[in-house]
């Protein structure tokens, strides 16, 4: 694998975590969910060729960023592993605990990065999380807290995947004569 498209890709991942952050306005102790298809970043079909250099990449460079920033990274399995969490224990807010170690071709390459790469890392089921990038189409919006509202930041590809990224809001409630907190909108 060339060195320059590594060096590319954990380029674009390192902007567009910090851009998330900014966009999102992230703050120390919150949570992102990833997901990341390394197939799609390689320009193939997700789930078809599982290239764990890339996913090493991906992990390092986005948990550089958001661990330098105290915001903790939760990284999405693939389907194989029912989109399961792999995420470092301090993290955790009373989430239970499931049994499995992610391998590049059941949970994905990246996810089996992140469980090598976290100090302390635990697999849960599910997750609430207050943003995430979704690389490559692997459906992370089943992780969001409510509300999500889409973000469009200028990084819009990890290689050759394309990138969405996401926050969220608290619902509104109270209808036509309700004030609300522009902070929070």
């Amino acid at each position: 694998m060339e060195q320059d498209f590594l060096m590319q890709i954990r380029t674009e991942c390192e902007s567009a975590a910090r851009e998330l952050m900014e966009t999102a306005r992230l703050k120390e102790g919150d949570r992102v969910i990833v997901g990341c298809s390394s197939s799609e970043v390689m320009g193939g079909v997700i789930g078809k060729n599982s290239v764990p250099e890339v996913g090493e990449v991906i992990f390092h460079a986005l948990n550089g960023v958001f661990a330098e920033n105290g915001i903790h990274l939760a990284a999405q399995c693939c389907e194989h592993l029912n989109r399961a969490i792999v995420i470092d224990r301090r993290a955790l807010h009373g989430e239970e605990i499931v049994n499995a170690i992610p391998q590049p071709k059941a949970g994905g390459s990246f996810a089996a990065a992140a469980y090598k790469g976290f100090t302390d890392p635990v697999v849960i089921a599910e997750i609430r999380t207050d943003a995430g990038l979704d690389i490559g189409g692997t459906m992370i919006g089943m992780h969001l807290k409510r509300v999500a509202v889409p973000l469009r930041l200028t990084v819009r590809k990890i290689g050759e995947a394309h990138l969405a990224a996401a926050r969220v809001r608290p619902p509104f409630v109270g209808g036509e004569r309700a004030v609300y907190d522009p902070a929070l909108l």
